[in-house]
């Protein structure tokens, strides 16, 4: 039985990652998980100089999920070269690593110094709020995507990931546009904009007013922007919103997702992506499936 895929020519042993920002770079999670077994680990963003991130309180409980408003606390790059890159190198895993920044410079400057260390992929969060047009999200407008795309690949050794924000009138216009100027593979979604009020005391649950919803509420709306994208793009997706169980996983593989990131749920379950790939095992097992691949897209 075959579960490898294959994402812009690094082969993953499984399609199963930890999505960005809900793992760290795998170091305090690795007590509950065995990351031998991972296809890949995704690690939190990483700018080119520490960010504090937002006041607090930053996180919120809601129906089906969370809220978060962390503001991409981050150690920084020089750091995270020192301490996590050579943790990571310790396991037989892939390292991707997750990239924010303020403007097209921040992102090329943290590509650059990550060109000659031992990754295999790079993925660009491009939910960011870009401090040259007045904070609106690079991934908010098809000029700005596809710009930022072509100017990282300039700078990127490693295949270049674009992740893709769902707070947007059409997810096929940004998937285009980012395969425009040249991502190697896409990945969404990222968290929907969300809002949350304590009615006791009149006041907003997160200090900075809205955050990121994300968990098992926003996968529906994740399988149909994935199916979406596949239809319209050719490059590789990596799927995520909500993946909960492999039932999840394998949803977003038949809709078109070359591999899948496990988010929110190791907050609850920090094993969960271990018993993820076990299940589609099972699943593959089942219904006679000799290769993953064969799930990838096979809804039309």
């Amino acid at each position: 039985m075959n579960m490898s895929v294959n994402l812009a020519g690094v082969t993953l042993q499984n399609p199963v990652m930890t999505a960005s920002g809900t793992f760290g770079s795998g170091e305090e999670f690795s007590e509950f998980v065995d990351l031998n077994k991972l296809g890949a680990v995704v690690t939190k963003g990483v700018a080119n100089v520490p960010w504090e991130g937002n006041p607090t309180p930053r996180v919120a409980e809601v129906y089906g999920g969370m809220l978060n408003a962390i503001g991409l606390q981050n150690p920084g790059i020089d750091l995270f070269i020192k301490r996590d890159i050579p943790f990571l190198k310790k396991y037989d895993t892939k390292i991707i690593v997750n990239v924010c920044g303020k403007s097209a410079a921040d992102y090329c400057e943290v590509a650059e110094r990550l060109a000659d260390e031992p990754v295999d992929m790079l993925e660009i969060n491009i939910s960011c709020p870009n401090v040259k047009e007045g904070g609106i999200a690079f991934g908010q407008n098809a000029g700005s995507v596809e710009a930022i795309t072509k100017e990282i690949k300039k700078h990127a050794a490693q295949p270049v990931i674009m992740k893709l924000s769902p707070n947007v009138t059409d997810i096929t216009e940004m998937a285009r546009a980012a395969e425009a100027g040249g991502a190697d593979a896409l990945s969404l979604i990222n968290t929907l904009t969300g809002m949350k009020i304590d009615i006791h005391k009149r006041k907003f649950a997160l200090a900075n007013k809205t955050g990121g919803l994300s968990g098992p509420a926003v996968h529906p709306v994740a399988v149909r922007m994935v199916y979406q994208t596949a239809q319209a793009v050719g490059l590789p997706i990596i799927g995520m919103g909500g993946i909960l169980t492999a039932e999840d996983a394998i949803e977003m593989m038949l809709a078109g997702a070359a591999a899948v990131s496990v988010g929110t749920a190791n907050f609850h379950n920090p094993a969960v992506a271990e018993e993820i790939i076990d299940g589609i095992r099972d699943y593959m097992q089942n219904q006679g499936v000799s290769d993953v691949k064969e799930l990838i897209g096979a809804v039309k």
